[in-house]
């Protein structure tokens, strides 16, 4: 059986082939290709324990993407305020840069369960800023208590990028400064060869009560 339950339904989904099917007969297509989902499931393998693993996304190319990258990962289009599990189910959710369903997340989670909420540092992206801004600003770090968790730790994770020219358009054109910067920010990114970027995230560790 699959960890996906029927998102018409509720029911149950049984994993064929190439589909998906419910008892009552609803079908619905694999996807066959994901990168965070696969680190953490690499990771959780190799402490030794037993895992079944699903992630989700709303964009059907990035599924593909994923399900080639970890093909024992299910993978479905969805959003995470309506995420196709049953009640109770999972025992690590993990949320990258997603918007924060905190109502569905206690659904799906088990009593005990942890969640990570993964979120830009301060210094997230700050050269890229310094190119496109005239006054960059750092984002804002704070610790949020949410309903139904338990803070366990804010874990800082922080490296450095050097890119060259394509890489930096890539990252460029996954962010959301690319509708809100100013046609002098773009210009003076696009006349770089590269730039070393800095990737600092903060993991904020809960568990379900």
């Amino acid at each position: 059986m699959s960890l996906f339950c029927c998102p018409l339904c509720a029911a149950p989904l049984e994993q064929r082939t190439r589909t998906y099917t419910c008892p009552r007969g609803h079908s619905f297509d694999r996807a066959r290709e994901g990168y965070y989902t696969q680190g953490v499931a690499e990771t959780l393998r190799a402490s030794g324990g037993a895992l079944r693993a699903a992630g989700v996304d709303l964009s059907r190319p990035s599924l593909r993407r994923a399900a080639r990258r970890a093909p024992e990962v299910e993978f479905a289009a969805a959003s995470v305020y309506h995420l196709p599990v049953a009640d109770a189910s999972v025992d690590l959710l993990l949320d990258c840069f997603s918007p924060l369903a905190l109502e569905e997340f206690c659904r799906v989670l088990r009593p005990g369960g942890v969640f990570l909420y993964v979120v830009p540092g301060a210094r997230h992206l700050w050269e890229l800023k310094e190119v496109l801004y005239d006054r960059p600003y750092l984002n804002r770090e704070e610790e949020v208590p949410y309903p139904g968790f338990r803070y366990v730790e804010v874990v800082p994770v922080e490296g450095r990028m050097d890119l060259d020219r394509a890489a930096l358009g890539d990252l460029f054109a996954m962010t959301p400064y690319r509708w809100k910067t100013p046609r002098a920010g773009a210009a003076r990114l696009e006349a770089l060869e590269g730039l070393g970027v800095t990737a600092a995230f903060r993991v904020h560790v809960f568990r379900r009560v």
